[in-house]
């Protein structure tokens, strides 16, 4: 079974605007705050290349920005919910500030994704699907 836009509902509102998803597929820019990314892409504490990471996503055309401090690659280390927040919520607070696009914060970590609402994420993204 296929689905088509026709199937999505017209829009999901947000406090920084709405994201529709009738029109066309949304791309998710994705940054790294891990030194030991799947991608190799990671970032590690580098504010401000995860702004400049943003801007350049945002430029490309990316819908939403997804922020991340865990690294999910097979194998990789766990961290503690103290060292995944000392990741995140600087890098989320900066891009906010910065960058006028949705971001997404990825964690399994209920106190992680309470916190980086609190800073101005302001979605969710658990690739362990609430069983991490």
């Amino acid at each position: 079974m296929t689905s088509s836009c026709q199937d999505a509902p017209p829009a999901v509102r947000l406090p920084s605007g709405e994201l529709s998803f009738a029109d066309r597929t949304l791309v998710m820019g994705v940054i790294n705050m891990t030194p030991d990314s799947f991608a190799g892409d990671g970032i590690g504490a580098d504010v401000a290349g995860a702004v400049e990471r943003s801007r350049q996503l945002a430029q490309a055309g990316a819908d939403i920005v997804d922020i991340g401090g865990q690294s999910t690659r097979p194998g990789g280390e766990a961290v503690s919910v103290e060292e995944e927040l000392h990741r995140v919520l600087p890098a989320v607070q900066a891009v906010r500030a910065e960058v006028g696009l949705p971001i997404s914060v990825d964690t399994a970590q209920a106190e992680v994704a309470r916190a980086a609402l609190g800073e101005g994420a302001e979605l969710i993204n658990d690739v362990y699907g609430l069983r991490g």
